[in-house]
């Protein structure tokens, strides 16, 4: 069969034949497959650089992706062997037959920013509906998810900030009422987010960025003391774009009702692991079947994988590779 093969950690995989995987008991299955979507944490497991990069090479990368099993049921689930290739093994217990109307490619690309969204508002912010979330890099592909979902969920007010204008103004329509430009100097920001926190008082910052706009945050909605008493603020970091350290004094935390979390695979438990693998992951397959939810990609061919390996995607686009 033809692959996407890696045959060392920080080279570019190769497009060549690569022995057909066999199921080896009766509990693995053949997917022959349609669609991966190519992410970061591919790049980084193919680069020697991630806890789980690849040990045994060479290997057919690509962790998950589109199918269909040799009963012509069309599935999506994560591989047992690499899934950028013609054919991969799944676990007979472990995928999600689609809805009809989702599309290969939205199909491929969602689970991985779900996964940044959805988990990160409803575990680890625990979002009430009549929130007020504020999404800190929020027109990337992750961003644009977590803003359709907060509006989904009920929140009440959904403020965005980003440096790509034409990527905010976009955010209105998937359900941002107010944007903040990151392109602005420190204290025009500054005085923005305090303006907003003044009128709509934030409960809960979602944030992908990190580094100094989170230091510009945490700096516009800090109380003051007894004279200025804060509500509850639940900022959780999905990501460090801009940067993996942040200056924060002790006297921040001490004056605000500041609570600082983390959202990532190490910080969900075995329990919400399974219920995202078992209702989340289905409930957002079909809301994008019934056009609820959507995210923009952008596709090539398997055989172009040197090329497109990479490439860096369109603002707010998901790469998908086409098998």
């Amino acid at each position: 069969m033809k692959a996407a093969v890696l045959h060392q950690l920080g080279s570019l995989p190769i497009y060549e034949e690569f022995p057909t995987p066999v199921p080896q008991n009766e509990n693995q299955l053949i997917l022959n497959m349609k669609a991966s979507s190519l992410k970061n944490l591919d790049k980084l497991r193919a680069s020697g650089k991630h806890y789980a990069s690849y040990t045994d090479l060479p290997v057919v990368v690509g962790i998950d992706g589109v199918g269909v099993l040799e009963n012509g049921t069309r599935v999506y689930a994560q591989g047992i062997t690499g899934m950028m290739a013609e054919k991969a093994l799944i676990s007979k217990n472990s995928y999600f037959v689609l809805p009809d109307k989702i599309d290969d490619f939205t199909a491929a690309a969602l689970p991985n920013a779900v996964i940044g969204a959805t988990m990160a508002l409803r575990f680890r912010a625990k979002m009430k509906k009549g929130d007020v979330v504020l999404i800190n890099g929020a027109t990337g592909v992750t961003g644009q998810i977590a803003v359709q979902m907060a509006k989904l969920d009920g929140a009440s007010t959904i403020i965005v900030t980003g440096r790509n204008s034409e990527s905010l103004e976009k955010l209105k329509s998937l359900g941002a009422d107010l944007i903040v430009s990151l392109m602005q100097d420190d204290e025009s920001i500054i005085n923005q987010l305090k303006e907003i926190q003044s009128n709509t008082p934030v409960n809960i910052v979602i944030d992908y960025l990190w580094g100094h706009p989170v230091e510009l945050i945490i700096n516009s909605l800090k109380g003051g003391g007894l004279n200025n008493i804060t509500s509850k603020i639940r900022i959780v970091t999905v990501g460090s774009m801009a940067g993996e350290n942040i200056n924060l004094t002790s006297g921040t935390l001490r004056s605000t009702a500041i609570e600082i979390l983390g959202s990532g695979i190490g910080s969900i438990s075995k329990e919400e692991m399974v219920l995202f693998n078992t209702e989340i992951l289905s409930e957002m397959f079909q809301l994008a079947a019934e056009g609820k939810l959507s995210i923009d990609t952008e596709s090539s061919t398997l055989s172009e994988i040197e090329t497109i390996w990479n490439y860096k995607s369109t603002p707010g686009k998901r790469m998908v590779v086409c098998i």
